[in-house]
């Protein structure tokens, strides 16, 4: 039965049709009427979420859902692309994490206009000097406040659903996405053989203040925003859960097909056709003044709008030309986000506190009056540092006009009615274990270290998290609760716990206890670039560490590295170079990683840049390994003096082809003449250059 429900479908032109009983049919007949109940669903599903012109009532709609639920269960004809698996699979332990098919970047952003021109004035720039020749026009969409999901199709089939993650590996919530309404299970149409697209999972703006509602009447605690709401809905390890709420999706780009076509605007188009949702505010436009003007006209819209949007997204709209700009390690050269500005509310201080995070540095926090910002309960502010406070001259009891600023972080601007004679001054000695406080600039850091419980916390937090080690199972409450027991008063503690003493903590038992000592246990050979990242080096995120440990190797020669040496290392200037070395040189430091080595730590090595075995080849991946993750791969080809680029040309040498695998590629390669190989054979390929 064709998805596009043809005219002759009975539940598309006349859905009233009686149904008999089911125990009167026989199985060839209800197979028959399930193919012609999922053909009609999945046409006034279209109707409903992508045309906005529905055709029959809620009620006439769930009759004919609930006659395809009947059928399934009678005759056991249940399909993977059924609407009926919309209500939710089986619960989950914990969600997967899977490699997406192409980087999902994020976008350059500014929320004031001459930047804005300063970006179309880059564009300009750069096709100039790729000797383009086409017509330069874009296409405005609104910038959603949401999820970012990847979605792929194969044959016109959902397959697979992963958040964004880092942009490179995201969780695998194909069975929570699979629930929404509004994400097609089969696509309409003259699709590709193969397509990944990139959606917005969110809450409309209705949904969710009912929503809302109806978990504070349950006496559960309501979420602070629809983004909130569509972020924890999506994570939920029971689909059946994510099914229940209303979440729903707009597409907005392709990250990988089989075909394309040479524009974007076009493509909006096509997602229409396939039945993919796309926003009705998306234009398209001759200049940049012009999408100015699109986001101005936006802004004055935006409490209309049934759905949060905080700014506009202007992308160029050839396809040719956005290759000729490519982008960069972090996002597209052809795409920029105009913001909104940040929303105000005034209300009254009542309390300023002081907070402690993992590096020692105070923040101060105002308390506030609750004030409604934007549809957000707002009850805390952030004052940023001792600076910030005495500039603003803000005290407890006075009036403040609040923003959120990037529409996520609430902060105090200014103060609007000064009510107090003195204003707030900042401790000088840390209000978490009474230590020193020593001032950096602006800034204000306390001076005990890995003693102050506050910093151990957020240490052992961060050392714990998936930027980290990621120890599943050591939270936030249930590391308060392991040093409010006593059981750790250091990092090293974490790895002398004991089975016994946890089960006997409230909400442990044997099998929780073994499953973390379990996680730790594997935390005790973790790769160098993991370790680096997660004992807290300032300035060190993943992609630094990364780039460390491909520089130096291992971890005692990372530590001894001098300044000018850490600065030959890709994205480490003279302000993080001195920040590892300071926090290196620091003997509280190297004691704790000593105790660490102590107590079993063993940071594994990788191979130091330098290295010349692929010296001169250049490999592409495509699909997914089973070896290594695609990045790993990628490090791997570079740490031996390869080269792994992201797009096929005449200079590649080998496209690695592993699991499900994008067309395109494939496609650039036998254009090119490209070989390709599998992933044995490039396990091969580095075996005979004495690799592995």
């Amino acid at each position: 039965m064709d998805a596009d429900a043809p005219a002759d479908n009975p539940y598309v032109t006349d859905p009233d049709t009686d149904f008999s009983p089911v125990e009167d049919l026989g199985e060839d007949t209800a197979r028959e009427q399930a193919e012609r109940l999922r053909a009609a669903i999945r046409y006034h599903d279209y109707r409903y979420y992508v045309e906005n012109d529905p055709v029959i009532g809620d009620r006439t709609y769930d009759a004919l859902f609930s006659r395809l639920q009947d059928l399934e269960d009678a005759f056991d004809l249940d399909r993977e692309d059924s609407p009926t698996r919309r209500v939710g699979g089986e619960p989950v332990d914990e969600l997967d994490t899977v490699e997406h098919v192409a980087p999902m970047l994020s976008i350059d952003q500014s929320d004031e206009a001459d930047e804005v021109r300063d970006f179309d004035q880059r564009v300009r720039d750069g096709l100039a000097d790729a000797d383009w020749a086409g017509d330069l026009e874009y296409v405005c969409e609104p910038k959603f406040d949401g999820l970012s999901v990847e979605i792929v199709y194969e044959d016109g089939r959902y397959q697979r659903a992963a958040t964004r993650g880092d942009g490179v590996e995201g969780d695998d919530v194909t069975e929570n996405v699979r629930t929404i309404p509004s994400v097609p299970q089969r696509l309409r149409g003259d699709y590709p053989d193969s397509l990944v697209v990139r959606g917005e999972v969110y809450m409309p703006k209705d949904a969710f203040r009912e929503y809302n509602r109806e978990r504070v009447e349950r006496g559960e605690d309501a979420f602070a925003n629809p983004r909130n709401a569509a972020a924890g809905t999506l994570r939920q390890l029971d689909p059946s859960i994510t099914a229940e709420r209303p979440l729903s999706i707009f597409f907005f780009g392709v990250l990988d097909a089989s075909e394309r076509p040479d524009s974007h605007w076009t493509q909006l188009s096509r997602f229409r056709e396939w039945g993919l949702r796309v926003a009705e505010e998306v234009e398209q436009v001759d200049d940049i003044e012009a999408a100015i003007d699109y986001r101005d006209r936006l802004l004055d819209a935006r409490e209309d709008l049934p759905y949060e949007i905080d700014g506009v997204v202007i992308k160029v709209d050839d396809r040719e030309a956005r290759e000729a700009l490519g982008a960069t390690s972090r996002h597209p050269r052809w795409a920029f986000a105009y913001k909104f500005p940040a929303r105000k509310e005034v209300t009254r201080v009542t309390d300023i506190v002081v907070q402690v995070g993992r590096t020692g540095r105070l923040t101060p926090v105002a308390l506030l009056d609750p004030v409604e910002v934007a549809g957000v309960t707002v009850s805390r502010a952030s004052l940023h540092n001792p600076e910030e406070i005495q500039r603003l001259g803000v005290g407890v009891d006075d009036s403040v006009r609040v923003k959120r600023a990037g529409d996520v972080i609430p902060d105090v601007e200014e103060v609007v009615e000064d009510r107090t004679e003195s204003h707030f001054e900042f401790p000088d000695h840390c209000p978490a274990c009474d230590s020193a406080v020593e001032r950096d600039g602006p800034m204000a850091y306390c001076t005990g270290g890995l003693a102050c419980p506050a910093q151990l916390e957020r240490a052992i937090e961060h050392y714990a998290s998936r930027t980290g080690l990621d120890i599943e199972g050591l939270g936030p409450e249930r590391i308060e609760q392991l040093m409010d027991a006593g059981l750790i008063e250091g990092l090293p503690d974490v790895y002398d716990l004991d089975r016994e003493a946890l089960a006997d903590l409230d909400g442990w038992g044997e099998t929780s206890a073994e499953n973390l000592l379990a996680e730790i246990e594997d935390a005790r050979e973790p790769p160098l670039p993991d370790f680096l990242a997660a004992i807290g080096v300032p300035e060190v995120g993943p992609s630094t560490a990364k780039a460390l440990a491909r520089a130096f190797g291992d971890l005692d020669s990372v530590m001894a590295a001098d300044a000018d040496e850490l600065q030959g290392v890709e994205d480490v200037g003279p302000t993080v170079a001195r920040e590892i070395r300071e926090f290196f040189d620091s003997a509280r430091n190297r004691e704790v990683i000593e105790r660490l080595r102590d107590h079993g730590v063993d940071p594994q090595p990788v191979e130091v840049e330098g290295s010349d075995e692929l010296d001169g080849l250049t490999v592409v991946f495509t699909g997914s390994l089973e070896e290594f993750t695609r990045s790993a791969a990628q490090n791997l080809v570079e740490a031996h003096g390869g080269s792994a680029t992201s797009s096929v040309s005449g200079n590649t040498d080998y496209l690695v082809v592993g699991e499900n695998p994008g067309t395109n590629k494939r496609e650039d390669a036998d254009a090119e003449d490209v070989p390709e190989i599998d992933e044995d054979e490039f396990l091969d390929l580095l075996a005979e250059r004495g690799i592995l």
